[in-house]
């Protein structure tokens, strides 16, 4: 467990899976990535939550762990919603994908858009927290 202060101050898990939200929150903050961690289980809580927050970058959470396959709406919708907030929102939230995919279609894809950072394969492991680089 790290003593030193957190590498980011906020971050977005968007999974529907809540045992995984679980464990990835744990994982989280006990490495010290990140001091609080937000959890969405869809799609449109997780955009209505950013959306709402506006341009604060005191409160937006600077990366965005989007799980891709989940019900309703998947994280590539997500992303296209993603696409309709402000240029500053864009900017500031980094994407990184968290997904069990191993669809090369889904990867592809998913590093193909602009927002989107890394794409990681579950479960979150600390060794890709430690890759983290933006």
């Amino acid at each position: 467990m790290s003593t030193s202060a957190p590498r980011f101050q906020r971050v977005l898990l968007v999974d529907d899976n809540e045992i995984d939200n679980f464990i990835n929150e744990r994982i989280i903050t006990s490495s010290g990535f990140s001091a609080s961690v937000v959890t969405k289980t869809g799609a449109d809580a997780a955009f209505e939550y950013v959306k709402d927050i506006g341009e604060d970058t005191n409160v937006l959470p600077q990366i965005i762990f989007l799980d891709l396959n989940m019900p309703e709406k998947d994280g590539f919708v997500f992303l296209e919603m993603f696409e309709s907030l402000p240029q500053s929102v864009r900017s500031f939230c980094k994407v990184i994908v968290l997904s069990s995919s191993i669809s090369p279609e889904d990867i592809n894809k998913a590093s193909a858009n602009p927002h989107v950072i890394k794409y990681l394969n579950k479960p979150l492991a600390e060794k890709y927290l430690e890759a983290i680089i933006i």
